[in-house]
Order: structure tokens, then C-alpha cells, then sequence
């Protein structure tokens, strides 16, 4: 089983599940602790290979990764903690993770919180996904890394962030790098299925109006998934919203499940 931390509140009978990205570890929702402890039981994840489930998946590294493999492993813990329903709030990759969990046990979401949500991969990204590819098995993947990192976060205020991220990716092993790299394979079907098929999920994006790889098709598909999508765009603010504007997001977020519970 991945890792896992909760932070309980006894005055609560909901639950929120915080989805890190790839390459970063629960330590990337520091911020986003005490102020949703407030009103709910929190529950931060550590996916495979990332912060502290790398020696407890050391042997999964013989198997190939798949979205719904390492959806089934979130599962896998709210079936352990016996969380029947949660909310959950999910940053990049983090977002597809969620969106794929609740095609599989839509029963289990109450809602979904997109931070920084990847729905479609525009030229850019394609472009780099098609070097990552050709390097992996050539350079070291924390040049790689750092590179993506510097691209989706190139501003001098996405600073922070980008650091963050780079620093959380040290942890990583390089086959475990790879093994996460080429979950890309997939990606674009996904995401075309996820882009075309509306859940009855109340569904709240989180984006920063800096975030110009991302943003455009978050966008279009809020207008065609009008019934259950709602969008916020940040000003001054990159990919990684939970760290760069950390008070507009917990307000924004914790808001909108309250108002869903209302």
C-alpha cells in the first residue's frame, strides 16, 4: 500500500484527499493543511515511487504504470481507512489521477478540486513529451526534469514553485522516473475521453492565468461541461496554485465544498 498521513477533525464526517503531481510528494500541501483541517479530515497521499512509499513499492517498479493501476492504489486506501466518500483536491497530473478514479467508483467523490488541471496537451507539451521520450534512457532525469519544470513554471514569481517541485523530484529514482515518463503513452486518449464525457460530479477548477500550457483547454471545457464545472483564474499566478497563492485557493476550495454541502 502508498504511503499515507491523516489529520483527523473530530467535529467532521467528511473527508478530503489531497493528489500530488508527478515528481512531487504530500509535502507539496503544506500550506493547504491547517486551514482545511478547520472544517474537515484530511487525508494526503504519497503515490508510487514519490516521498515516503518508494521503499514500499520497490517492488512494483518490475510492473508497468497505468493511470487506473495508481488510481486503484488511492482506493486501496480509502478502502483501509474505510472512507467511503471523499472530496478531493488534486494539482497537475495529480487532476487526471482524480478524474480517472471517479470513472472507476464515481460513488466515491463527492466533489473534484482541479489545481492547475492538465485536460489537453497543447503543442508545446507535445513537443516536450517527444524529447523526453528520445532522452530518458540518455540523460539524467533531474536534468530532465528541471528542464519541464523551468518550462511550465517559467516566470520569476513561479520560482517557488518550480524549486519545490525539483527539490521533491531529487527523491527519485531514475528507473522510477522513466517508469512514470512513459505514462504518457496513454495520456492523449484519456484526456480526449475525459474532455468529451461530462460526470455529474461537481467538478471546481483551480488555475493560474499564468499557466499558458494548460489554461486554454481547462477553459473550453468548463463552457461544454457547464452543468457540473465551475473555473477560478488566479491573477499572478502559474501552474502550481496551491503553493503560489495558497489563500485564494484554500478559500476558494474549501468555499465551494461548503457550498456543495449547503
Amino acid at each position: 500500500m502508498i504511503s499515507y498521513t491523516t489529520y483527523p477533525n473530530s467535529s467532521s464526517t467528511e473527508w478530503v484527499t489531497f493528489v500530488h503531481g508527478a515528481g512531487g510528494s504530500s509535502a507539496i500541501w503544506f500550506k493547504q493543511i491547517k486551514a482545511f483541517q478547520k472544517h474537515f479530515n484530511v487525508l494526503l497521499l504519497d503515490l508510487r515511487g514519490h516521498g515516503n512509499s518508494k521503499s514500499a513499492t520497490s517492488q512494483s517498479l518490475k510492473n508497468k504504470y497505468t493511470f487506473k493501476g495508481l488510481s486503484h492504489d488511492i482506493i486501496e486506501v480509502l478502502d483501509a481507512l474505510k472512507i467511503h466518500k471523499s472530496h478531493f483536491v488534486g494539482i497537475s497530473l495529480g487532476t487526471i489521477l482524480i478524474r480517472q478514479l471517479a470513472e472507476l467508483q464515481p460513488q466515491r467523490v463527492n466533489s473534484m478540486i482541479m489545481g492547475g488541471a492538465i485536460l489537453k496537451m497543447n503543442f508545446r507539451s507535445q513537443i516536450l513529451m517527444k524529447f523526453g521520450n528520445v532522452f530518458k534512457y540518455v540523460l539524467p532525469y533531474l536534468v530532465l526534469y528541471k528542464l519541464f519544470a523551468f518550462i511550465i513554471m517559467p516566470k520569476q514569481n513561479h520560482k517557488k514553485s518550480r524549486l519545490l517541485f525539483i527539490n521533491e523530484a531529487k527523491k527519485l529514482y531514475q528507473k522510477e522516473f522513466i517508469k512514470w515518463f512513459k505514462l504518457t503513452s496513454e495520456i492523449n486518449p484519456l484526456l480526449k475521453w475525459f474532455r468529451q464525457v461530462e460526470l455529474n460530479i461537481p467538478t471546481f477548477y483551480i488555475m493560474g492565468e499564468e499557466d499558458y500550457m494548460f489554461l486554454g483547454s481547462v477553459q473550453k471545457v468548463v463552457q461544454a461541461h457547464q452543468k457540473s464545472s465551475c473555473l477560478k483564474i488566479i491573477e499572478n499566478c502559474g501552474h502550481v496554485v496551491n503553493v503560489e497563492q495558497a489563500h485564494i485557493f484554500n478559500n476558494e476550495a474549501i468555499g465551494f465544498i461548503q457550498k456543495i454541502n449547503q
